[in-house]
């Protein structure tokens, strides 16, 4: 099992003097420490559990951008794009620049998106439930003709291209992975078994977890997918030992979702010591998961 770092909250002491800074220096050390990958939020508001609009929150693929000059090993990622923030040509092609510059770390994690007081905030469309699932399943298959040999035209319900030209190509081949986010049973993990390189789960109790990748097996068996190609991954929400203060811990309580087969936990890094948390973790936990 691996640690991945989920950026998620930029309001820390002195934030408005040092917000770039503690980013930095935070995301130099998961990459020193040998974390598999570190990811922001695409929001253009900061959500209301952390304290809304008031709080700061940075464009997520500008971050992954600067973050790229920044490191080295790191995976980078939007733990994930909303479907309805940009075009979804538009998107291959900036998913593709991060790849380039980062020289092969760059992710694409996709959800539906769900803030709707942000969309309306900056006047971006905020389409029905239904709608947005519509549409990310035409991001899906955008992305996926824009990074293969086909340049020919794309014709969906919602979205028409007419050239699905994308110059220079992605470093990674044959593309950047993908990841789908959400625990949906009937579309999100369909779309998963259908499309995506990996999935993101929240954490639940452990046997929740195995009722989520039991129907994620029966998609896969559907669609005629290899359920093993996928790769399980798992936000973990604070819940459970504080791996910086009690790793031990933290690892005992990783062990069963090892076992069920989640091979990345993404943490969230405490709001007043970034830095010093994720040193600790990196330090403390990185090599003791290594072998599960």
């Amino acid at each position: 099992m691996r640690i991945g770092i989920h950026y998620a909250n930029f309001t820390h002491p002195d934030w408005d003097h040092r917000l770039a800074d503690r980013l930095t220096e935070t995301a130099r050390v998961a990459d020193q420490g040998d974390a598999a990958m570190f990811t922001v939020m695409d929001h253009y508001f900061q959500m209301e559990m952390l304290g809304g609009p008031p709080e700061p929150m940075l464009e997520g693929y500008t971050t992954l951008g600067y973050l790229a000059g920044q490191t080295e090993k790191l995976r980078l990622g939007l733990l994930v794009t909303g479907t309805t923030y940009r075009w979804p040509g538009l998107l291959a092609k900036i998913v593709t620049t991060l790849d380039v510059l980062s020289r092969g770390r760059a992710m694409l994690g996709l959800g539906a998106a769900w803030y709707d007081r942000e969309h309306a905030g900056l006047g971006v469309p905020f389409p029905s439930t239904s709608e947005r699932f519509e549409r990310l399943e035409e991001t899906l298959q955008i992305v996926r003709q824009m990074w293969s040999d086909d340049d020919g035209p794309y014709e969906g319900r919602h979205y028409r291209l007419a050239e699905t030209v994308c110059v220079p190509p992605p470093v990674q081949q044959p593309r950047p992975p993908i990841l789908v986010g959400g625990s949906g049973e009937r579309k999100t993990l369909r779309m998963v078994a259908q499309y995506a390189d990996a999935c993101n789960l929240f954490r639940g109790t452990v046997e929740e977890m195995r009722h989520k990748l039991d129907v994620l097996r029966r998609h896969c068996d559907e669609v005629g997918r290899d359920y093993d190609e996928i790769e399980k991954t798992m936000l973990s929400g604070g819940t459970g030992p504080d791996p910086a203060t009690d790793p031990d811990g933290f690892v005992r309580d990783m062990e069963p979702y090892a076992a069920l087969g989640i091979s990345l936990v993404t943490l969230m890094p405490p709001t007043e010591d970034p830095v010093g948390w994720t040193t600790q973790v990196c330090d403390r936990v990185v090599p003791h998961l290594a072998g599960m």
